[in-house]
Parts: C-alpha cells; sequence; structure tokens
C-alpha cells in the first residue's frame, strides 16, 4: 500500500512537472514574398525641427528649431510591403555594417544575421565590429515553419533615417537558421519593437526602443505608417514603403483626429475588440469571442487573422452579401486565387469590413474600416489576361491580429507612456482619388460587455507560474528519487513559438 501511494506521488509530480513546462510564447509573424508596386504624392510641410515638448496628449510637437529629433527626416525610412515586410536601414558596429531590419510590433528582440545565407546578400560580421561583444549567452527561438539560433551580443546601432546618435543596445546574432530567411526578401535581421516580457530568452533582455528612449532620452512613442494598401504584385515597380516616427507622430503622415484605444496589457500590443461588421451587418457575436486568447495589433503579420468561430462568421456574411454565387472555398483558406479578366476589378463585388474598438473613455467605442481593396488583394497576372486576387483574412487559433491587411489603412501611434494605441487615416490608403480605409467614432458601448478581453491568465503571467510549480516539483522529485532512487528526467522546451502564422509564406496552389 505505501508502495503504491508513493508511485502515485511520483506519477501526479512528474505530470505536472511536464504539464506545466507546455507554457510557450506565441509570436505571430508571416511574410509572404510578393511584389508590389506603389507610387505616393503625399503633400509633405515643410521640414521642421522637433522638439521634445507635449502637446498634453504625449504627443511630441513641432515647434521649436532647437529640437533634438527631426520628424520629418523619418519620413519615409521604411522599405517593403506588407508581403515581403517593411523595414528599415540601420548601421551596426564599429565602423557600421549597413542592414536592412524588419520592423515588428509582435515581438521584442533584435535580431541580426551573423552567418551567411543563401537567401540574404550581406551580413553583419561580429569579427569586424571594434565595439562588439559577446555576453556568452545563447538564444533560439522556434516557429512552426522555421526557427533562428545565435548569441546574445552587445554593440552600437545608429539610423540614417531616425533619431540622431548610436544606441547600446542587445543584439542576437542569428548564426544558424530555417524558415526565418526567405527567397525574395530584402532584409537581414528583425526589429522587434513590443515590450520585454516577450524578450528571449526571458525579460532580463532589453527591447531595442526602450534602449532608445533611455539613451536618447525620446517621449516613448512611436507612430508607423505602411504605405502598401491595394497593391499589385505583378508589378517590380518602386516598393510601396513607409514611415517610422520614433519619438511622436508627424502630423503630415495623417488626416483627421486620432482615435485612441487601450493597451490592455504590456507584452504584444493588446487591444479590446468589441465587435466586427461585415458591409452594414453586425455579426452579433458575445464580444469575448473576438478577443478569445488575445487581440493585437502587429506590423510582422501580414493578414487580419481572426478567431476561427468569427473567421466562419466573416466568410458567412461576406458569402451573403456578396453578388458572387458559388465561391470556391479554397478562396476562403488561402489554397486558391480568384481570378478576374484584366481590368474587371472584383472589389465592387465586396463590402467594406469594420472593427470596434474600446475608447479610451471605456464607456465608448470608434470603428476603424477597411475597403475591400484592402483585403481582396491583387497578387498576380497570369498570361496577361487574367487578374487574380486573394483573401486577406485567415482563421487563427491564437487570437485576433490586426495585422498589414488593416495597418495599412491608418497611421498607427504606439503610445507606450500613456498606454494607448492611436489610429487616423493614412495619407497613403488611397486608390487614385478613392480613401482606402476610414474612421468613425464615438460611439457607445452601452450594448457590449464592460470587459470584453474576459481577463483570463496570459502566457506571460502562466510563465511566471509554470516556474514556481516547476521549482516546487524539483524539490518533490528529489525527495522522491532519494525515496525511490529513480531517475527524474524533466523535458524543457528552449523558447518554442507555435502559432501556426508564425514565418510561413502564403501558400498558392
Amino acid at each position: 500500500m505505501a508502495h503504491s501511494a508513493s508511485v502515485s506521488i511520483w506519477a501526479f509530480a512528474l505530470g505536472l512537472c511536464l504539464g506545466v513546462s507546455e507554457c510557450y510564447f506565441s509570436i505571430p509573424l508571416k511574410i509572404y514574398p510578393g511584389k508590389y508596386n506603389f507610387s505616393s504624392a503625399a503633400d509633405l510641410t515643410p521640414a521642421r525641427r522637433v522638439a521634445l515638448t507635449s502637446d498634453g496628449n504625449g504627443l511630441s510637437l513641432a515647434s521649436d528649431p532647437s529640437g533634438t529629433v527631426n520628424f520629418l527626416d523619418m519620413v519615409n525610412n521604411l522599405q517593403g510591403d506588407s508581403g515581403r515586410g517593411y523595414y528599415i536601414e540601420m548601421s551596426i558596429g564599429t565602423p557600421g555594417q549597413k542592414l536592412n531590419i524588419l520592423v515588428d510590433t509582435g515581438s521584442s528582440n533584435f535580431a541580426v544575421a551573423a552567418a551567411p545565407h543563401p537567401f540574404i546578400t550581406h551580413f553583419f560580421n561580429t569579427a569586424l565590429s571594434d565595439s562588439y561583444l559577446s555576453t556568452g549567452r545563447t538564444v533560439a527561438v522556434r516557429y512552426t515553419q522555421g526557427n533562428w539560433e545565435g548569441e546574445l551580443g552587445v554593440d552600437g546601432v545608429s539610423i540614417p533615417n531616425g533619431p540622431n546618435g548610436t544606441i547600446i543596445i542587445n543584439i542576437a546574432a542569428i548564426l544558424s537558421s530555417e524558415g526565418f530567411f526567405l527567397p525574395g526578401i530584402n532584409w537581414q535581421g528583425i526589429l522587434g519593437l513590443a515590450y520585454p516580457m516577450l524578450a528571449r530568452p526571458d525579460s532580463s533582455v532589453e527591447p531595442f526602443f526602450n534602449s532608445v528612449v533611455q539613451q536618447l532620452g525620446i517621449p516613448d512613442i512611436f507612430s508607423l505608417q505602411m504605405c502598401g494598401a491595394g497593391l499589385s504584385a505583378s508589378s517590380t515597380s518602386d516598393p510601396a514603403g513607409g514611415s517610422l516616427i520614433m519619438g511622436g507622430a508627424e502630423p503630415s503622415l495623417y488626416r483627421g483626429t486620432v482615435w485612441y484605444t487601450p493597451i490592455l496589457e504590456e507584452w504584444y500590443y493588446q487591444v479590446e475588440v468589441l465587435k466586427l461588421e461585415v458591409g452594414d451587418q453586425n455579426l452579433d457575436l458575445d464580444c469575448r469571442e473576438y478577443n478569445m486568447d488575445k487581440a493585437i495589433v502587429d506590423s510582422g503579420t501580414t493578414l487580419l487573422r481572426l478567431p476561427v468561430n468569427v473567421f466562419n462568421a466573416v466568410v458567412e456574411a461576406i458569402t451573403r452579401s456578396s453578388l458572387i454565387q458559388d465561391f470556391s472555398s479554397g478562396f476562403w483558406d488561402g489554397t486558391k486565387l480568384a481570378c478576374w479578366m484584366k481590368g474587371e476589378t472584383p472589389w465592387r463585388f465586396f463590402p467594406k469590413l469594420s472593427i470596434y474598438l474600446r475608447a479610451t473613455n471605456t464607456s465608448q467605442s470608434f470603428r476603424i474600416t477597411i475597403l475591400p481593396q484592402m483585403y481582396i488583394q491583387p497578387i498576380t497576372d497570369v498570361d496577361g489576361t487574367l487578374d487574380c486576387f486573394r483573401f486577406g483574412v485567415s482563421s487563427s487559433a491564437n487570437g485576433l491580429v490586426i495585422g498589414a491587411t488593416v495597418m495599412e489603412g491608418f497611421y498607427v501611434v504606439f503610445d507606450r507612456s500613456q498606454r494607448r494605441l492611436g489610429f487616423a487615416l493614412s495619407n497613403c490608403a488611397a486608390s487614385g482619388s478613392v480613401a482606402l480605409s476610414e474612421i468613425a467614432g464615438p460611439f457607445s458601448a452601452a450594448d457590449v460587455a464592460a470587459d470584453c478581453s474576459g481577463r483570463t491568465l496570459r502566457e506571460p503571467l502562466l510563465w511566471v507560474i509554470s516556474y514556481t510549480l516547476m521549482a516546487v516539483c524539483g524539490l518533490v522529485l528529489v525527495v522522491l528519487l532519494l525515496l525511490l532512487v529513480l531517475p527524474c528526467r524533466r523535458r524543457g522546451r528552449s523558447g518554442e513559438i507555435t502559432d501556426e502564422s508564425s514565418l510561413v509564406r502564403h501558400r498558392i496552389k
């Protein structure tokens, strides 16, 4: 009886240890190496220096010619598009080595190629930098369809079209990878702009923008304009590009009012979605469905990704309201393209999509809307006779992700100082004279729950609980080892990221 009880305790403790070790971060990042064309005629006001002063809303103002940050120097400092990612040029090390770095608000590591790879033209050679210092720590990130491994180091970084000065930052030097660098890309690293909680291997690795704010003294705000909305992949014209403004917001890049929604938790940029509409039709789901697991804003994700139930409801509503009958299911799940005769654009067949976000006045909401040109996306032509399109929305097992499909319609302000995200109409979200996005509000939020996020335990908190339980497990297992003289081996997981969208090419069959 006593032996049976001890074995049961052993099995329970071992199961608990293995169970808690299953916690993981899910960092969505989905890049499709397509090609798009773009031309912009955005009118910019004359260059002006920006002082580090506040307008009462936490934004820097263009008011002082002696300021140290010139926002207009940062305009058009991004290249790329939603398919291949938006990237910024940086100079790393001493002497400086120039690399293009992918801008990703859904992760927190600054990681660069530090070894040759067949899909990149150059890499950061740590041996050629007099200022590079290895910390001796290893770092590894695994995705469903790829991974990279390397070492952590420290070095200086400057941004030719960014804030003045050199910043000493943590760098993950990528020494080996699989499925991370893809054919057709023009970037050699990734700039994670999220919070320390997502940094690998742990939150002690200070993210890039935290270092910029601390060392240069700029406001803890950045803003992002991505100018690839509704652009064709069939052209080899100049890439769309965009702007990453560090320290505030540049008024010449947006129109109208900036509408703010609270950042619920500081890991991803997590927000609260209250409802979705297809055309004028409310999906009429419980608002917790929209925030199942989490709802985040992520520049590194190509599509608008929706929880499965929400995705199915959106497809059903589009199908009901569309003029197209018997539409192939392969179009909705991303395995097939829809093609029309060249010049016959399909956007008139599809409705607008709207997302309602809770306002900083929590009893109110505002609505961001994208036109069909944003989510029925041109990909290529066939033999010069057909124009083909893909569906810019996909299902997700890891929460709702407002990716580039939506972000390209808006100028997005990441106001970390006041824990809020701002949306305004982007000046480059237009096709000819047609604006491709809309924003409206305020609306009453009285018809939705006071808390749509569900306030369930999030993964960072689960990590803390896991470590605590694992420590308890360790003590229990040591005791059992002494009592039973049996080996106890505990399985570990090294930073595995299991989001199905991670660095997966958009497959077209």
